[in-house]
């Protein structure tokens, strides 16, 4: 709680951080905490506990990574969207693609930024989605729009993820409940959507642009 001349104490913001690089969470959680109205109240470092770290912290703010081990933040920003809609969710990530930036929009995100701003920037953003605003990077928000919406389907881009680690297409079929010729025709497919030669050339070609 901070005092505000003439009105009182006035409620800080609670947020959440889901940041994987220890040095990086630990020095955002330093930098918020300076602000007046910020408390950092949980701290992970895996995406698939932040929705049980937010059940037990009840944050105003969900600030995310995207790429997470376990669960993306992504990913889990519809896990939030669907069990706490109160709770905001601001993605902060060092990769800004514009697919990225659509996903994460149809995901319930009120806000995205890449991670080379400085902190005030990142605190004012803070306040502006709770407030109920919708903060996107301006250059990112520009590149979104000339590059268009991501050309896979969601059952192509399952299985372009599935296959990114080099599984089989048996294994691929085997986790996702596929017969192994539906997994040829889907992988077929990204590559001919990806204008690339093979599965692992469309993989690298889906995430540089953020459809992955």
């Amino acid at each position: 709680m901070t005092e505000t001349p003439g009105q009182g104490p006035t409620k800080c913001v609670r947020v959440l951080l889901a940041e994987d690089q220890g040095m990086m969470r630990g020095a955002l959680a330093l930098l918020l905490g300076m602000e007046d109205d910020i408390e950092v109240v949980a701290q992970v470092a895996t995406g698939d506990r932040i929705l049980a770290a937010a059940r037990d912290s009840h944050p105003d703010v969900a600030l995310l990574d995207i790429e997470l081990p376990g669960l993306s933040g992504l990913d889990a920003a519809v896990l939030l969207r669907e069990e706490m809609p109160g709770c905001r969710v601001l993605i902060l990530t060092t990769f800004g693609r514009p697919g990225y930036l659509r996903r994460a929009m149809e995901a319930g995100a009120a806000g995205f930024l890449v991670k080379d701003g400085p902190v005030e920037e990142l605190a004012a953003a803070i306040r502006r989605v709770l407030a109920g605003e919708t903060v996107i990077d301006p250059a990112l928000a520009a590149a979104a729009l000339s590059a268009g919406p991501s050309p896979l389907t969601a059952r192509e881009r399952d299985t372009l993820n599935a296959a990114a680690d080099g599984a089989t297409v048996a294994d691929i079929a085997g986790k996702l409940h596929l017969s192994e010729s539906t997994v040829r025709n889907y992988l077929s497919a990204a590559i001919g959507k990806t204008g690339t030669r093979n599965r692992m050339e469309a993989v690298r070609a889906a995430r540089q642009q953020g459809w992955l």
